[in-house]
């Protein structure tokens, strides 16, 4: 009997664990278009290597319970974000891969879900796995992202700012004038 393949488009996910079934492929990355959007300006998500992922399903039978719906995915991206220090494109590469665990509801989603260390999403007829990849590919992302060593030296600050401290260090220190008083040198220090 030929194994049945599994939209991962409209994958029903129940049937995909009770089989015990895998899958995996690549997405172009401008397909995943929120992933996309955090795209540094002058990086071209149509340009990035394309997102691998791969789904397993499994049944899960605890002792003396009934049978559990369980999906393992991963998935591996290359992206280019915004350095926070030098404002360039920085590469980076983000890779996950988690379990999840399939209940009949969203009610008992929530409630599993804050009770365990799983997680816990609602069984649905047909699930986008795209859209729960690039969800985790979202959750992934650095908060800020930056170069190990910037590719250019950082511009300073503010040229203002180091002629204030050239000046401040210029000006007599008013609290030595004031010690010089209280010697008695009559404010020459």
């Amino acid at each position: 009997m030929k194994p049945r393949s599994f939209d991962p488009l409209k994958l029903d996910v129940e049937a995909f664990a009770r089989e015990g079934a895998a899958i995996e492929g690549e997405w172009p990355a401008i397909s995943l278009p929120r992933l996309a959007e955090s795209a540094a300006p002058e990086s071209d998500p149509a340009q990035w290597p394309p997102v691998t992922w791969s789904a397993h399903g499994e049944l899960r039978t605890p002792k003396g319970g009934a049978a559990q719906v369980w999906m393992e995915v991963s998935a591996q991206a290359q992206v280019s974000l915004t350095c926070q220090r030098c404002l360039k494109p920085v590469g980076e590469d983000l890779a996950v891969s988690r379990w999840f665990r399939f209940v009949k509801d969203e009610d008992q989603a929530a409630e599993l879900d804050m009770d365990s260390d799983d997680d816990v999403l609602a069984l649905a007829r047909n699930l986008n796995l795209r859209e729960l990849v690039e969800d985790e590919l979202l959750l992934e992302l650095p908060v800020v992202p930056r170069h190990e060593a910037c590719p250019e030296p950082l511009p300073h600050a503010n040229v203002e700012e180091d002629e204030v401290v050239e000046e401040e260090e210029a000006r007599p220190n008013p609290f030595a004038a004031l010690a010089a008083l209280k010697k008695g040198t009559g404010g020459k220090a």
